[in-house]
């Protein structure tokens, strides 16, 4: 079976200020697009089986300039609802409640379209997007690519190695980055993360 490759999308304003960014559809910045743009060719090099990417712009543009338009959406792979902390940095948060932590105190309820979810609630869609990722993994003799969002994959990489959602603490991915996720004795590891061309 082939690796799954996780891709975080691009800059946004919002990612470089801070701003907790779950689902407001916020534009990739222009160094967003140059960060997916210097991708492609680590995406290219592989042989990639199937591809699929969430519903928001930020990380279809992204799919698109690093060479999967045809990538498949899927609304799992949305970032996590953050409910009344959208929009919020987590140093604003903290100033009402000291010492809160995403993954493991979870969000503020927010309005009917945006209730907010807790780590487990996340845990459940990763687990619903790996079960498919999987299903196309043994479809195919290539990797598996996921264009998605930062605390989603995070969350997504702790259920594959058979942690609990709040160890996607652990699995800090930047923007424009990629993660891959591969098997050793048939067991599932980090194979590489974090993965950038040099600058230059």
């Amino acid at each position: 079976m082939g690796d799954l490759f996780l891709v975080r999308h691009g800059e946004t304003e919002w990612s470089r200020s801070g701003r907790h960014t779950g689902r407001t559809d916020v534009p990739l910045t222009e160094h967003g697009r140059e960060q997916a743009r210097r991708l492609a060719p680590l995406i290219r090099s592989h042989r990639i089986g199937a591809a699929f990417v969430s519903p928001l712009q930020r990380a279809r543009e992204t799919a698109g300039l690093l060479g999967l338009p045809d990538a498949l959406v899927d609304a799992d792979l949305q970032e996590w609802d953050y409910g009344g902390y959208e929009g919020v940095t987590t140093a604003e948060i903290q100033r009402s409640r000291p010492g809160w932590f995403l993954f493991t105190d979870g969000v503020a309820p927010g309005p009917p379209d945006r209730p907010g979810e807790t780590p487990e609630q996340v845990g459940e869609r990763a687990d619903r997007m790996l079960a498919k990722a999987d299903a196309a993994l043994e479809g195919t003799d290539g990797a598996v690519v996921l264009v998605a969002h930062g605390h989603f994959l995070r969350v997504l990489t702790a259920r594959r190695l058979g942690l609990p959602a709040r160890h996607g603490a652990l699995f800090l991915l930047g923007t424009g980055a990629l993660g891959r996720l591969g098997t050793e004795h048939g067991r599932p590891v980090v194979a590489g993360w974090n993965i950038r061309p040099r600058e230059g």
